[in-house]
């Protein structure tokens, strides 16, 4: 689970934001390299495969959230959360102002940023893990469940990267 937060700097916008879910990988990565340059400031967090199957699936997303806002160089006055849920944030930023926007990673530029620059650290990283775990694909499908991952987890077993908790795991692991 990667989580990004990220400060624009209004004098210097970056045509193109939106949900990271709509641009083109070749987009994706092309914008990340402009946020990086422009922003204010930035950071990259994340939550492992333990913490998700301890906590489940949206506590460990709050709390790559949290990890991603702790790790700014620059305190945010205003923090924009996609979704309708914020992570636990007050003993933090006491005084910066939280929203929760519903869809908000296509309507709110520093959210579409954030949300770009986390999908590009993710593709990353699983691309990376290819190599560790040969013959599952993780750099084309990037561990979604697709029929070829899924294929995959049938011949070669699950990894020490697999969610336990992730139902097509969870069912081969029973079998």
């Amino acid at each position: 689970m990667i989580a990004a937060a990220v400060i624009l700097d209004p004098s210097r916008p970056i045509r193109g934001l939106r949900d990271s879910k709509r641009l083109t990988a070749l987009q994706r990565e092309r914008l990340a390299l402009r946020i990086r340059e422009r922003a204010i400031a930035y950071a990259i967090a994340g939550a492992t495969e333990a913490e998700i199957d301890a906590l489940n699936i949206l506590q460990a997303s709050l709390l790559a959230m949290r990890r991603a806002l702790a790790a700014l160089a620059v305190v945010p006055m205003h923090i924009m959360i996609d979704g309708n849920k914020a992570p636990q944030l007050a003993d933090l930023f006491a005084n910066s102002r939280i929203d929760c926007v519903i869809g908000g990673d296509d309507l709110i530029p520093a959210i579409s940023a954030a949300s770009i620059l986390a999908k590009t650290h993710r593709d990353a990283l699983m691309g990376a893990l290819e190599h560790d775990y040969p013959g599952y694909g993780f750099a084309r499908h990037f561990g979604y469940p697709t029929e070829a991952h899924l294929a995959a987890l049938d011949a070669l077993g699950v990894t020490p990267i697999h969610r336990r908790s992730f139902a097509p795991v969870r069912l081969r692991l029973k079998a």
